[in-house]
């Protein structure tokens, strides 16, 4: 018989076990124990021999289309153990985790995934964003005053983000709590971060035969230079962009553009609508930010 409920600390090891078996993200058990909150938004089906699956949820605060906040239940850390799979856990879970982001007032819920399937009968849907992909540009600015950064420099990067991002829909309002915790949990030794000072930032994670932009925020002409002149000294030819095709400085990274859809993202009402949200042209969700 299965029971489903709201975790309590001493499901905690068997959740860390049953991660370690469905995930390899490293970042995912940081990420969840600096939520003090975490326990009553972590649903858990037990059966006789412990944990088989577990859906938990965190309040995050978005930006809509219509220019305010909203409350999204951020759905994170999904998991069936192997031999429980096919019985309908994740499904019940889904309808415990939907109650609580109702009770505590959220507006809409969010998750990214690469099984829509799972969550489409809890009455999730696909949306699409539209990103850049393409040859890189030739250097056209000076790039003397882009320097390495550190997210310890966060005060800095946090008042770029802000106004880069003061109207953009989808993005987080990013609290200090985020830039301590959870932007080092995704941007990590692997993630090449620039600063052009009091200009803009990048962050970037470069390939063997490209490079990616995660995130980029405020001018950023400069820095978009200095990203193609670095590839070319790497002999890298090619860039994808974790940025919108309206965004003003892409001449200054591609060469030529090529739009592409990232469909990773689901979402499901429930107070609000969150269609115009989704579907506003400069939506993006920044990588940082992934639950």
């Amino acid at each position: 018989m299965t029971t489903y409920r709201a975790a309590t600390p001493a499901d905690e090891p068997g959740l860390h076990a049953l991660w370690a078996v469905c995930f390899t993200a490293p970042q995912l058990l940081p990420l969840y124990r600096s939520d003090p909150d975490r326990l009553p938004r972590t649903m858990v089906a037990e059966g006789s021999d412990g944990v088989e699956a577990v859906v938990y949820w965190l309040p995050r605060r978005l930006r809509n289309a219509e220019g305010g906040i909203d409350l999204v239940g951020g759905v994170a850390n999904v998991a069936t153990r192997p031999d429980a799979r096919g019985r309908g856990h994740i499904r019940s879970l889904l309808g415990m985790a939907l109650e609580s982001m109702s009770e505590a007032g959220c507006d809409w819920s969010l998750l990214f995934t690469g099984s829509p399937g799972v969550y489409e009968s809890s009455g999730y849907k696909v949306f699409s964003q539209s990103l850049t992909r393409g040859p890189l540009a030739a250097a056209i600015r000076d790039t003397s005053g882009v320097r390495r950064a550190s997210v310890a420099e966060w005060p800095l990067l946090a008042e770029l983000y802000d106004r880069h991002n003061a109207h953009r829909p989808l993005t987080t309002v990013r609290t200090p709590d985020d830039w301590r915790h959870r932007v080092p949990a995704h941007y990590d030794d692997s993630v090449d971060l620039r600063l052009a000072e009091g200009s803009g930032y990048v962050a970037l994670r470069w390939h063997d035969t490209s490079v990616e932009v995660l995130e980029a925020a405020g001018h950023l002409p400069e820095l978009f230079s200095w990203v193609a002149a670095e590839a070319a000294a790497r002999g890298i030819t090619r860039a994808d962009a974790r940025l919108t095709p309206g965004e003003p400085a892409l001449p200054f990274l591609f060469a030529e553009l090529e739009t592409v859809a990232d469909t990773s993202g689901m979402a499901r009402p429930l107070a609000v609508d969150p269609s115009p949200t989704l579907a506003s042209p400069s939506a993006i969700h920044w990588v940082a930010d992934y639950f």
